[in-house]
């Protein structure tokens, strides 16, 4: 495993990673890898489209059905003359 040393992080920095590690009840060496892991991972995962990462982030609060008629008139182009 390696060893990394991070010099000059701002003070307000460290102590937001304290909080944060203390919120999630780890470490502030186990937050800080897991945020890098995270990080140096990220390309890894397969990106989606938007429609895909809201259905996956919201669709376990459950969906609204509507009663959604079919088009009786055939689509035209929006008139901005008036």
């Amino acid at each position: 495993m390696a060893a990394l040393s991070i010099r000059d992080l701002d003070d307000s920095v460290r102590e937001k990673l304290r909080l944060r590690a203390a919120r999630n009840g780890r470490s502030m060496e186990a937050e800080i890898r897991l945020i890098l892991t995270a990080a140096a991972t990220e390309d890894e995962r397969p990106r989606n489209d938007l429609f895909s990462a809201l259905t996956e982030r919201f669709g376990r609060l459950g969906g609204v059905d509507l009663d959604v008629s079919d088009r009786t008139t055939p689509p035209r182009s929006a008139d901005f003359d008036d």
